[in-house]
């Protein structure tokens, strides 16, 4: 009889709080995504870069979303790189719009550090680094 296997504790996101991030990832993917898409095809030319941004945001969203799901090793540095750079973005977009809101005629979903989605955008990748965080894998030795 074939023994089970078990995911690496590092890939652990079955149940429990990684589940949770999982799905939350899995919203903002979905909801970033269709907002930029619907911005962008009805009026672009209003605030392009807005528009953009909420795309660049939705692809972050969608690439912590694969590397969470996908665990081990590579989705584990897909993760790390799509929470860094959402981190990033959440705070250089959020604090332009707070300082230079002229050049932001309208809201990206990193607008004044999430503030249009309880700025769960600023919370949601410091989560997501600390779990990758308390959850990699260690040495055995």
């Amino acid at each position: 009889m074939a023994e089970p296997t078990t995911r690496p504790r590092d890939a652990a996101l079955g149940s429990g709080p990684g589940r949770v991030l999982l799905t939350v990832y899995l919203i903002f993917a979905v909801a970033a995504g269709a907002r930029a898409l619907v911005q962008i095809a009805t009026k672009f030319g209003e605030a392009p870069l807005a528009y953009l941004l909420s795309a660049v945001a939705a692809l972050v969203y969608i690439a912590a979303t694969v590397g969470l799901a996908v665990g081990g090793a590579r989705g584990r540095v897909i993760a790390l790189t799509g929470c860094s750079i959402e981190m990033v973005g959440v705070l250089v977009v959020g604090t332009l719009t707070v300082t230079d809101a002229a050049a932001f005629p309208d809201d990206t979903v990193w607008s004044r550090y999430g503030s249009g989605y309880g700025y769960v955008p600023l919370v949601l990748p410091l989560i997501g680094l600390w779990w990758l965080w308390h959850n990699r894998p260690r040495d055995r030795a």
